[in-house]
């Protein structure tokens, strides 16, 4: 028996968008939801209890980084991570599969999920596909790995991936795989996909605790016939959920198309993750194709990069133009940071350095991300997704690229 559940209680007229309610050892999610990224076992800046007042239900932590640091073992001894962290809700780990690619592939060749960053025209940018990357060596078993914190030799296979996770204790957890970058060819990305598929089923081969729900991803690259490959696949082995994951492009067109082709053969009485994914014109998309939770670090770190949301878009606090500015960040919000701060004094906190700039801005970053989630949740049963979509698609203007490789893990 699964040790979650998943109920669809309501369907958009017009696309697969769905409401639904999550069941989980530590307590219920309402989908569509986004999880904060809690990486290194905090969401940063911010205390539990801020991040549950905000409405936050799920959030993820990285089975990768607290290997690391302190440790599965030290965590596992304090009662797993609820205790750890003092969080009583839902939590899902990632395997470590996203930060083998993020060290490897997505060092060597500069790029995230999506590489819309390489014009087509710029070949003098583009990194040779298939180089080896300088600090993952993937072979038919595992993984090795150098350690970003001080250089020693890790092995992460799917076995050793399962127990460092039900050391963890997360609620969900989330099988081994490969990542592939957007600039491999298909021939590699085949590769890697038969590796992903054979390290599902020794996932599912490795799991001990009955109280853990483990989930399957999907994977492909940009490649139709890979991608609805591994959602038959990975569909028909017994997973408690599943997610997307892996590269999904090189545009938001691609990643368009990527969903689809991954969501066909995933089974509707089963909840999905989108991995690493959570600007909102990208919610939308997600919500829209059958998508029930997101995971991004996206609101946290242009939190702390000074760069906040407002419904017309993102704003530069940093910039003087708030110098002088005694309003409200966004006076429509309720947040602690609107109601009680002007944009004059969230500046001056960037300005000086001052440590509660982080707090504040982040505060106010996740209160519109998972307010704007608590919106599409009530669109969906009255049939309102598209008026939700195009009201918020009427004044906000696109987030800007992000630093590839800043992390949340702080490497």
């Amino acid at each position: 028996m699964s040790a979650i559940s998943f109920e669809v209680r309501g369907q958009d007229p017009t696309t697969r968008a769905r409401l639904g309610t999550l069941t989980t050892p530590h307590g219920t999610v309402a989908t569509p939801a986004l999880c904060p990224v809690a990486t290194q076992a905090s969401v940063k800046s911010l205390t539990p209890d801020e991040v549950r007042d905000l409405g936050a239900e799920l959030i993820l932590a990285n089975a990768y980084h607290l290997y690391l640091r302190p440790g599965a073992d030290l965590v596992a001894e304090h009662g797993g991570l609820h205790r750890f962290m003092s969080w009583d809700g839902p939590i899902m780990t990632d395997s470590g599969g996203w930060q083998v690619f993020s060290l490897g592939f997505g060092l060597e060749h500069g790029v995230g999920k999506i590489a819309s960053m390489f014009p087509d025209e710029d070949e003098n940018r583009r990194p040779v596909r298939g180089q080896r990357p300088r600090m993952t060596r993937v072979d038919a078993d595992g993984v090795t790995f150098t350690s970003h914190i001080d250089g020693s030799t890790h092995r992460f296979t799917p076995e050793i991936s399962i127990g460092v996770q039900e050391k963890l204790g997360a609620d969900l957890i989330l099988a081994f795989d490969e990542c592939t970058s957007p600039l491999h060819d298909a021939k590699y990305t085949a590769e890697a996909l038969e590796r992903t598929h054979r390290w599902a089923r020794r996932c599912l081969d490795a799991r001990t605790r009955p109280d853990q729900a483990l989930i399957g991803i999907v994977q492909g690259g940009p490649f139709e016939e890979l991608r609805r490959e591994s959602a038959a696949e990975i569909a028909a082995l017994p997973f408690d959920g599943y997610a997307v994951g892996g590269s999904l492009g090189r545009s938001k067109e691609e990643m368009r198309h990527v969903l689809d082709w991954s969501m066909s053969a995933l089974p509707e009485d089963r909840f999905r993750h989108l991995l690493g994914i959570g600007e909102p014109e990208d919610i939308f998309d997600g919500v829209e194709r059958g998508i029930d939770t997101f995971d991004c670090v996206t609101p946290t770190r242009l939190a702390r990069h000074g760069t906040l949301y407002t419904p017309d878009g993102l704003i530069a606090i940093r910039n003087a133009t708030f110098k002088e500015d005694f309003t409200p960040l966004d006076p429509g919000c309720g947040c602690y940071t609107c109601t009680t701060f002007t944009r004059a004094y969230l500046r001056h906190l960037f300005v000086a350095g001052e440590l509660l700039a982080y707090t504040l801005a982040t505060i106010h970053n996740l209160a519109f991300i998972l307010g704007l989630m608590r919106r599409i949740r009530e669109a969906i049963p009255a049939g309102a997704l598209s008026d939700v979509r195009a009201e918020f698609a009427a004044h906000w203007r696109r987030i800007p690229a992000l630093p590839v490789g800043e992390g949340e893990g702080g490497w």
